[in-house]
């Protein structure tokens, strides 16, 4: 028995399958081969046997040392073809450096081998294990199967053999290993990282923390040292809608029509938009269907810790935009570039709106400064239970700026800022239904509170509802304006889909 209860049993290649249905089958056991992937350096599932030998612990130093070679040299090396060539450098470029990276490194292991007086790795088994790591670092190894599942929304590993999954539509399920230990754990993280951006991204007792995208934009955040007994934890987020409309977001059952109409009027009439809810409940989905109502050649800035809302990425529905992302400090402490720097470097950009991809510290307040200074139409999510919540988060957010601004004054910024708050939520009882639960318009600040009016009520299953004569009249001429038909709010329907 396992310390979680499961049943394991010992099979002849020395590893312990879960009895549970459901668990990922190794690559390999499977008969399986995908074009240019090698399971995770030299078989995490296919043969966990022992070094024995020289020749054995040989190639494992081999590995060993052009894998840190690579997660050494590969981001400099981006960034030097990035400034001499001026363009980001493609998959493939990143691939062609990683062998010239890996070539030096195997020649600098056979002088270093022949010093130490110890045998050399086969010619054969040298090219076997490079291959293995390239492909490990140009491939999600372990991970791999799991991304390849497209039911699956969430993968939290507490360590390299307890991992656990999330489907669309709720189910959660323990799946098998994702490396054989957590040193190769470890070090697939590390490879990611080095993969991931050309800027320096440690993972070290030193540093103990990672937050990036993966190559098909999947948002990975791991942490080591911390845990329980030091081992390497990660949870990886997929968003399994990268493009995404309104229109696709009804079928979905996550809005109505009237909400569609009304949604759409907002970004016509460029109201600013905060977009709130818990984690996973499908904020950065709507941000993405409300930014395609936009006018394709509005520029756009985006500000995010970890790119993920990908606007960039297809220029046919944005075509002018710029993508912003958080660094943190190098070794020596220095570097740092905030989203909160992002904001006010973004305002000097000439942006007709900013996104914030999540407001999570002191960016709020150059948020609503460029919110509130001629970039109307902008937008961000926030986490909170509650459409009314938001503005307790917004103001503690602030105060935590150096602006150390009072309540009083950071609700008169947010009032003037801010013109409505969506709230998303899950239907109770479903396993993966979110839906647009609120909306309210943000009509002034009284002292320590920001009033606001809720013009679309969740109902039973939490499902918006228009409460009719909540919002303001000037700003229902705003939206009419835009092509809001007014009447849709005082109409008794049901436009929900079943």
């Amino acid at each position: 028995m396992t310390d979680s209860g499961e049943t394991r049993r010992s099979n002849p290649a020395g590893r312990s399958d879960h009895a549970e249905p459901g668990a990922v089958v190794p690559l390999r056991d499977r008969g399986e081969r995908r074009s240019g992937l090698v399971p995770f350096a030299s078989g995490t599932f296919d043969d966990a046997r022992e070094s024995r030998g020289p020749a054995e612990a040989a190639e494992r130093r081999l590995r060993e040392h052009v894998r840190s070679v690579l997660a050494a040299q590969l981001p400099g090396r981006v960034e030097e073809q990035r400034r001499r060539t001026g363009v980001r450098t493609t998959p493939e470029g990143h691939r062609a450096l990683a062998r010239e990276i890996v070539d030096g490194a195997v020649n600098a292991f056979a002088e270093r081998e022949l010093t130490a007086n110890r045998p050399l790795v086969s010619p054969e088994s040298e090219r076997r294990v490079v291959a293995e790591v390239v492909d490990e670092l140009f491939g999600m190894a372990g991970l791999q199967p799991l991304l390849d599942d497209p039911r699956i929304e969430t993968i939290n590993a507490n360590r390299f053999d307890r991992v656990f999954v999330q489907y669309a539509d709720g189910l959660r399920k323990r799946v098998g290993p994702i490396a054989r230990s957590n040193d190769e754990l470890t070090e697939l993280v590390r490879l990611l990282a080095a993969r991931a951006s050309s800027q320096e991204r440690r993972f070290d007792h030193g540093s103990p923390s990672v937050n990036l995208q993966l190559p098909g934009g999947e948002r990975l955040f791991a942490v080591m040292a911390v845990t329980a007994g030091g081992v390497t934890s990660l949870s990886i987020r997929r968003h399994r809608f990268p493009r995404v409309t309104l229109d696709e977001l009804r079928r979905r059952g996550t809005v109505d029509e009237v909400l569609i109409r009304y949604l759409r009027a907002c970004v016509g009439a460029r109201k600013n938009l905060v977009i709130v809810g818990g984690t996973g409940e499908g904020k950065t989905t709507l941000l993405r269907a409300l930014a395609a109502e936009m006018d394709p050649m509005e520029r756009i800035v985006t500000i995010e810790d970890a790119f993920e809302l990908g606007l960039d990425t297809d220029p046919d529905v944005h075509a002018d935009v710029t993508a912003f992302q958080a660094r943190e400090a190098n070794v020596e402490g220095e570097g740092a570039v905030t989203q909160a720097d992002l904001v006010r470097w973004a305002l000097r950009m000439s942006p007709d709106r900013v996104i914030v991809g999540e407001i999570r510290g002191p960016e709020v307040i150059p948020m609503c400064n460029a919110m509130s200074q001629g970039n109307d139409g902008s937008m961000a999510t926030l986490h909170a239970s509650s459409s009314a919540i938001a503005f307790t988060r917004l103001a503690s957010y602030a105060a935590q700026g150096p602006e150390r601004l009072p309540l009083e004054a950071t609700n008169l910024l947010v009032a003037g800022a801010v013109h409505f708050v969506v709230h998303l939520a899950r239907v109770p009882g479903s396993r993966g239904t979110r839906v647009v639960s609120s909306i309210r318009e943000v009509v002034g600040a009284d002292g320590p509170q920001v009033v606001s009016n809720e013009i679309f009520r969740p109902d039973s299953e939490r499902r918006a509802r228009p409460v009719a004569g909540a919002i303001r009249s000037d700003t229902l001429d705003d939206l009419a304006d835009a092509g809001f038909d007014p009447m849709l709010l005082t109409r008794v329907r049901d436009g929900w889909p079943s």
